[in-house]
């Protein structure tokens, strides 16, 4: 395991666990965990990646305290999704950890919710056989629609989009994520 691997590795467990102890707040709580995995595919943002690229990852969602909802249950609020993972390509594989703050529109109970966010990514390894991603750190853009299904069990669709937005040069190239989730809702 290299070195930057490690520090990524220990900056992503810091960040779950301090997270996890905000959760202990009464407003801020976890809302869900589940696992998520994907490929790449056809985007309209950004460059196509030159890489076939597959993604896996542990996620957590915390709701946050900002929230506008009727009496019907239906409204807006805020959370706060982590995760820690692996971006593949061509044999290399890179460590992955993301932080990504957003929205939530749609069912308080959490029945069915469009959630968009924005934030940033960490990775062990940016260069892969033919695509160059410009650096360690990567800026995040999700959208998911996701739904319980029984009880607290969950299924979600994300688009993940990741790159560097032009922070490390003009020929650095993204990716962009199509992953389907396995959740647990609490």
């Amino acid at each position: 395991m290299s070195r930057m691997t490690l520090q990524l590795a220990v900056v992503g467990l810091v960040g779950c666990l301090l997270l996890s102890s905000l959760s202990q707040a009464e407003e801020i709580r976890l809302n869900s965990i589940g696992i998520r995995g994907g490929v790449s595919g056809s985007s309209p943002i950004g460059k196509k990646e030159t890489q076939y690229f597959q993604g896996y990852d542990l996620m957590g969602n915390w709701s946050m305290p900002w929230e506008w909802y009727s009496a019907s249950g239906w409204g807006v609020g805020t959370r706060v999704m982590g995760s820690v993972g692996a971006l593949t390509a061509s044999g290399g594989t890179s460590f992955v950890t993301t932080l990504v703050p957003g929205f939530v529109f749609g069912k308080k109970d959490g029945w069915l919710s469009l959630e968009v966010g924005g934030g940033g990514a960490l990775l062990s390894q940016h260069h892969f056989s033919d695509q160059d991603m410009g650096g360690t750190f990567q800026f995040i853009w999700d959208t998911s629609l996701r739904a319980k299904v029984y009880g607290g069990l969950g299924v979600g669709y994300w688009f993940h989009h990741m790159s560097d937005a032009g922070l490390y040069g003009q020929d650095a190239h993204g990716v962009d994520l199509h992953m389907f989730e396995v959740s647990y809702r609490f």
